[in-house]
């Protein structure tokens, strides 16, 4: 089954496409370019086939390979518990952000299983694995930026310590998320957040290009700039 669906993605690479996503993805060499819809028509067919015979057996050698494997776990119908146990089998495969936060959107599940999720999310949200925590915040800002977890969402996000950019970038992502749909406790913890200089201001800019935030605030958060 995997080398007829690996056949299939490469009919469906393109070569523009693939130096196009490249430009996107640095350090992915893998790429064949195959298009984000084309993925998810495919993850589709096979959540209605044989997917638990094809994920026992599925390729990692591409970007596509790996990037489909995580749109399927959206869509097959199983049991919550099975599903994380799938998450935890497929995060290890994370090692680039456009497959995490694609993977991520994809968990939807999360939004009705909050707290089973939140207790999955803390040993990656601890981890010293660049992805593992990445994999974390980025849930965290899609899935509990709400009145409900808004204070341990700020908190965690407090105590992620971690060089690697592309956690940093999550973190202030998730923080300008955080006070979009949360301004109040949100803009409390700026006043006196712990994260790093670059983490902080990357925040308030994330903030200050949200279409959601009215000019004067983002005046103002303009001000909170540290220098």
């Amino acid at each position: 089954m995997t080398t007829t669906i690996r056949e299939e993605l490469l009919e469906l690479a393109e070569e523009d496409y693939q130096k196009f996503s490249a430009s996107l993805i640095p350090g992915v060499t893998n790429l064949l370019g195959v298009r984000i819809p084309e993925l998810r028509k495919l993850a589709k067919r096979i959540a209605k086939e044989d997917w638990r015979a094809y994920l026992e057996q599925a390729e990692c050698d591409y970007f596509e390979e790996i990037m489909l494997q995580g749109m399927l776990i959206e869509y097959i119908k199983a049991d919550v518990n099975e599903k994380l146990g799938l998450v935890a089998a497929f995060i290890p495969k994370i090692d680039n952000w456009s497959v995490c936060d694609s993977f991520c959107t994809g968990l939807k599940f999360a939004k009705t299983h909050q707290e089973l999720v939140w207790e999955f999310l803390q040993p990656y949200l601890q981890s010293d694995k660049e992805y593992e925590i990445r994999f974390g915040v980025v849930m965290l800002l899609d899935y509990y930026a709400n009145e409900t977890y808004i204070e341990r969402v700020l908190h965690i996000l407090d105590n992620i310590r971690h060089d690697a950019y592309y956690v940093r970038m999550a973190v202030a992502w998730a923080l300008s998320i955080c006070y979009v749909k949360q301004p109040i406790p949100t803009m409390a913890y700026l006043q006196h957040s712990s994260v790093d200089d670059f983490t902080y201001n990357k925040a308030l800019q994330k903030i200050t290009e949200s279409l959601r935030v009215d000019a004067e605030t983002k005046r103002l958060i303009r001000s909170m700039k540290r220098k």
